[in-house]
């Protein structure tokens, strides 16, 4: 994963890393958590925010692989140099709970599917579903400490496997759509006012972030690029065509039931929309297509989460026990700290009436500031004019990009709302002590003045979420 492999990857390995990053557990979700917030012209508005937003943050990852070739330490590392160690820390912190948050609601999700066929799994959270997914994560575990980590080509076979279920879903439903059902459902609710419209968009934001993790795929492993060209040229290719399919199976679910009976499905709600069109086989070949998704997605990601923590600690953004590698080349400690955490988070699901839901919600609200920095170094440099000496001709246009990205990740982050950036600061705030383990042990400095300020409020925040939780003045 991280050694200095000579293995260089095609731009087409390069975008299956992208669509295979980005199509897992989400968009068989998506009929349901649309359903639960808007109707179809609420839906459409917010698929256009979230692509041209998400177009354009693609593109900052496109000009920041080119204008800073050197910053190959992953998404974090655009952080770190923009901003400072602490910023870069909580990037990286951030990246890592969101890819981590990411597979517990695959298991989640995993089991409740089984549960639509054997009732002792229930929603994915009873205490059998907990049992087999936690036996399931370190069989997982194991496997990859013996050198399971080809994640590349793994992820390839398994990107092709899981798209040809979406696009025959596309397909029966296009031949089940009912336009009298799709009109009673357009305006999402008998309320039709700009402000109504408003709040289900807003409604949608987070699920809008949840299915676009992973855009940043190809950005992530440039360094193996054949060319770095190609980043841009697989970036924009895999995003483009995985928005298709996510609009697709969000606007036609819209014409084959009403709202309220979308937003009652269970998860995965492709299945129940399916079944819909073509009888409870339809719901089977949903769930079989589901589990070969998020199989392939798990293993990406939990290599992926390991990765993070490795190379930041590389980088001396870590403490140095995370940069151990076994003597098959995996870094152990960053695995095991990994499956330790997705571990606990599985437990706590036990607890969590809608364990998906909340496992969605915090995957989507732990990479918005990740995102955000790499906005706002992309709209730094546009800005200073720094890397731009040699192509003064590109500024301009690079820094209109920069911008949209930077705007529309903060209105993420105002979308998520405080109950979100709250549980947030409950990970942020704790998580520190991983930076003041790394400070202490390079006999530096642990904050600046500015550093320290920011600590605080994470600190604050945690301390409120936790008060929240316990008083229950934040559900979970």
């Amino acid at each position: 994963m991280n050694s200095a492999t000579q293995q260089k990857f095609s731009v087409w390995t390069l975008m299956a890393m992208v669509v295979g990053s980005m199509v897992g557990a989400g968009i068989f979700s998506l009929p349901q958590a649309f359903g639960r917030e808007t109707g179809p012209f609420g839906a459409l508005i917010a698929w256009t925010i979230a692509g041209v937003g998400m177009l354009m943050l693609a593109f900052v990852f496109q000009t920041l692989s080119r204008r800073k070739p050197d910053l190959d330490a992953g998404i974090y590392a655009y952080a770190k140099a923009g901003f400072g160690n602490y910023l870069g820390f909580l990037s990286a912190l951030g990246y890592w709970s969101a890819a981590l948050l990411g597979n517990v609601s695959y298991f989640v999700l995993i089991k409740s599917t089984l549960g639509l066929f054997f009732p002792v799994f229930g929603d994915g959270n009873t205490i059998t579903a907990i049992v087999i997914s936690s036996m399931l994560l370190w069989t997982v575990h194991s496997l990859i400490l013996r050198g399971v980590k080809e994640a590349a080509a793994i992820n390839t076979i398994v990107t092709f496997a899981k798209i040809i279920p979406i696009f025959l879903f596309i397909v029966f439903v296009i031949y089940g759509f009912s336009a009298d059902i799709f009109a009673a459902n357009f305006w999402g609710g008998e309320d039709v006012s700009l402000r109504s419209v408003a709040s289900q968009v807003r409604g949608t934001m987070l699920v809008t972030v949840f299915v676009f993790v992973g855009i940043e795929g190809a950005s992530v492993y440039s360094r193996y690029a054949r060319n770095r060209r190609d980043v841009g040229v697989a970036t924009l290719l895999g995003f483009l065509g995985v928005l298709c399919l996510l609009v697709l199976v969000t606007i036609l679910s819209y014409g084959v039931m009403l709202r309220p009976d979308l937003a009652a499905l269970r998860n995965p709600s492709m299945a129940g929309v399916l079944e819909a069109v073509v009888g409870p086989w339809g719901a089977k070949f949903v769930s079989v297509g589901l589990l070969i998704s998020v199989a392939g997605a798990y293993l990406s990601w939990v290599l992926l989460a390991a990765e993070i923590l490795f190379t930041a600690s590389r980088n001396e953004t870590m403490p140095r026990f995370l940069a151990h590698e076994n003597k098959n080349g995996v870094p152990s400690n960053a695995l095991w700290l990994t499956n330790a955490v997705v571990q606990t988070f599985l437990i706590l699901t036990l607890f969590a009436q809608y364990a998906f839901r909340l496992a969605l919600e915090l995957t989507s609200s732990m990479i918005l500031i990740p995102y955000f920095l790499v906005a706002a170094y992309g709209f730094k440099l546009a800005w200073t004019g720094e890397s731009y000496e040699k192509d003064p001709a590109a500024r301009r246009g690079e820094f209109a990009v920069a911008a949209i990205a930077l705007v529309y990740t903060a209105f993420l982050i105002y979308a998520a709302g405080a109950k979100h950036l709250l549980l947030s600061a409950a990970i942020y705030g704790p998580g520190t002590i991983l930076f003041f383990m790394a400070r202490m042990e390079q006999g530096r400095r642990v904050f600046t003045p500015v550093e320290t300020v920011m600590f605080v409020v994470a600190a604050v925040g945690a301390a409120a979420a936790i008060y929240g939780i316990a008083t229950g003045l934040i559900v979970v």
